[in-house]
């Protein structure tokens, strides 16, 4: 059973607003058609997109240095550098 409401394909269409400003606010729904789940409804994470000076300033303080030499060396073991024909498959 879901932990969640169910509302059916009808109600969805019928109510759409009413049950989308719920999803807005953080409520979610399971949707059933035939008496079947069908799939879910739920909001959507907000992210930040943006992180203000002073706030970037207090995280870097805590953040762990990086040793650049460590860093590169890293991403030269990931990465294929040697170079390759485009048209060779």
């Amino acid at each position: 059973m879901s932990a969640q409401p169910e509302i059916t394909q009808r109600d969805l269409r019928m109510r759409s607003k009413e049950i989308m400003d719920a999803v807005e606010n953080g409520a979610s729904f399971t949707v059933t058609r035939d008496g079947h789940r069908i799939g879910e409804l739920i909001p959507l994470r907000k992210r930040r997109r943006f992180v203000g000076r002073d706030e970037f300033a207090a995280l870097s303080r805590t953040a762990a240095a990086v040793d650049l030499e460590v860093f590169r060396a890293d991403q030269e073991a990931a990465v294929d550098q040697s170079p390759r024909d485009p048209y060779d498959r």
